[in-house]
């Protein structure tokens, strides 16, 4: 028998009003009203030591931690659930989760939502969102699209067992679902390199689209950006804050493997690095690299003399940097057709120059052809990704 978790529904109610997540009384109704430990079947998995998952399967003690302001991880590894993982702590990497409801109800207040709206949702993960907006909207002005069949099926039973009967869809979110289309708001529960135009083309002129984006497909230093589209097929906004999710299945980047001194043994240039490449660990210098170097990847490692080294690959262009540190700062040398820190080290400089502004200052335009950013007049805070 699942237990009464109204109160509990009403404390995280409370929380999110207090840090002002939560402003709207529809959006509290809704936070009241959906039970967040029907959408974790069958179980989640908690952080243990050595980057090992405990699964945890027991609507018992599950029903205890479905209030915590986290993210709880429902899957590994694009398969494996808590119900088939065996027992005691396994390895693998996250695939699935049921987001932080600071962040869930963050986004859904983000999105302006009015009475009558329809709702496009890409990455429907548990379902714990789409009830929400069900609850807010009315389960037939809500479509919500996941890509993995397993996931879909989960989310579908547990929404029915919520009493939301919506449009689930298993598919590409990134191709969005025209048969419903257009929609007043599109909201993506995933990272994305791009806004894809599909998106823009299924939006109602003046309604709003919500994304996460990973200009590099980095798993830090990314942004959630809002737009509005306008009545000749572009869209145009900015970045209203800080952002993390997973990245969309098609999009997400192969880790490099193999021998990193292999990889960056004939370099064409050798310098003394201007700006510090350990700046590229926090949030807004990792967003401004994956602007000025869209393809490129951070990677860390140990040399065999335990000193700390940094590389930047972009394995598309064949082009790399590869950082040592020398006492005074840090030697970049840099091989293949593009100078990737040349590329990065000037954005760097020029944010510097502008005092630093954050990730709120970013604005973004998208055409069908490119998406461009900018902050600011200057110049050296522009940048045009094209798609051709």
């Amino acid at each position: 028998m699942t237990p009464d978790t109204a109160p509990e529904r009403r404390a995280l109610a409370d929380r999110l009003q207090e840090a002002g997540v939560l402003t709207h009384p529809k959006w509290r109704t809704a936070v009241e009203a959906v039970p967040r430990e029907l959408f974790l079947q069958p179980g989640v998995f908690l952080p243990a030591d050595d980057g090992h998952w405990r699964p945890v399967t027991s609507l018992g003690e599950w029903v205890k931690i479905a209030y915590r302001d986290e993210s709880l991880v429902t899957q590994l590894d694009g398969h494996l659930t808590a119900d088939r993982a065996p027992a005691g702590p396994v390895p693998g990497v996250p695939t699935s989760s049921s987001t932080t409801p600071v962040t869930v109800v963050g986004m859904a207040e983000a999105l302006d939502i009015e009475d009558g709206h329809t709702a496009l949702e890409i990455g429907t993960g548990t379902g714990y969102s789409t009830a929400l907006m069900c609850h807010r909207l009315g389960e037939d002005n809500v479509t919500t699209i996941e890509v993995d069949p397993g996931v879909a099926a989960r989310a579908d039973a547990a929404l029915e067992a919520a009493g939301y009967s919506t449009w689930t869809v298993t598919g590409d979110g990134l191709l969005g679902h025209p048969r419903r289309a257009p929609y007043d708001r599109v909201i993506a529960t995933c990272a994305v390199r791009r806004i894809p135009h599909t998106w823009v083309r299924q939006t109602k002129p003046g309604g709003t689209i919500l994304t996460t984006l990973a200009p590099g497909s980095w798993a830090y230093g990314t942004g959630l950006a809002k737009v509005t589209v306008n009545h000749d097929g572009t869209a145009e906004g900015r970045i209203i804050g800080e952002s993390s999710f997973m990245q969309a299945r098609s999009q997400a980047v192969v880790p490099l493997a193999g021998d990193l001194s292999a990889r960056t043994a004939y370099a064409d240039s050798e310098r003394e690095a201007k700006v510090e490449p350990t700046l590229l660990e926090e949030w807004m210098p990792a967003f401004l690299a994956q602007l000025a170097a869209p393809g490129a990847q951070l990677v860390c490692a140990t040399g065999s003399d335990g000193r700390r080294q940094l590389y930047v690959f972009d394995a598309d262009r064949e082009s790399f940097a590869a950082f040592t540190e020398n006492g005074s700062g840090w030697t970049v040398r840099q091989g293949g057709p593009v100078a990737l820190w040349d590329d990065i080290e000037r954005t760097l400089l020029a944010w510097q120059d502008a005092e630093r502004p954050g990730i709120s200052t970013v604005r973004l335009r998208v055409t069908p052809r490119s998406h461009t950013y900018w902050i600011g007049d200057r110049p050296g805070l522009r940048w045009e990704h094209r798609l051709d």
